[in-house]
């Protein structure tokens, strides 16, 4: 077979110059190559395509972040839904005794700080006094408030009370436990919605 092209020119830059790898590099690419880079590299420097400062340089790397826009910043909040099907009445019994003896225990303070103080203002005194003169006789003086109120009897008045208190709260606390499961069983219970923040 004839070839038709006639001569063709040789390219003598191939053909004279040196191979690849015999090649001196450019003078002014010395170093090794690094390629371009999206986000700038930290202050630092890099090392093994890590940067050198470890924690300081991803912290950099996010605070020159900005972040997107529509993003949502509000947290959520989870609600569910539950229903209280049934009360223990021996732990409502034995919370229900608790609170009872607390507050028959604030009744007591509190009445014997009233005392003290309507005693420092000279109430007792005066509508004792009264008293006194209003119930007064010729054979006796009258009914005596200060006597019948003396500090002693009203905290054993009030000590009776609390106790009282006690039997009763933790009493009727127990039987509506009682109650309340038995209609818990015809409706349902009480439907409580719990709400959490993230």
């Amino acid at each position: 077979m004839t070839d038709t092209r006639g001569p063709q020119p040789q390219y003598e830059g191939y053909a004279a110059g040196p191979l690849p790898g015999e090649r001196e590099p450019a003078p002014g690419q010395a170093g090794p190559y690094h390629p371009p880079q999206a986000y700038p590299s930290p202050p630092g420097g890099t090392h093994g395509g890590r940067p050198q400062g470890g924690q300081q340089g991803v912290g950099a790397a996010q605070a020159s972040r900005k972040p997107r826009t529509g993003a949502r910043t509000t947290p959520r909040t989870r609600k569910a839904r539950l229903r209280v099907a049934k009360a223990d009445p021996w732990s409502v019994m034995k919370v229900s005794f608790l609170l009872s003896i607390a507050l028959g225990i604030c009744t007591v303070v509190a009445s014997a700080v009233l005392w003290m103080v309507m005693d420092a203002m000279g109430v007792f005194s005066t509508v004792g006094g009264t008293i006194s003169e209003a119930t007064g006789s010729n054979e006796g003086s009258g009914f005596d408030l200060q006597s019948f109120l003396s500090l002693p009897r009203v905290l054993i008045f009030t000590s009776v009370i609390a106790v009282i208190d006690v039997v009763l709260a933790t009493a009727l606390a127990t039987l509506g436990a009682f109650i309340y499961n038995l209609s818990a069983g015809f409706v349902g219970g009480v439907e409580l919605t719990l709400a959490e923040d993230e």
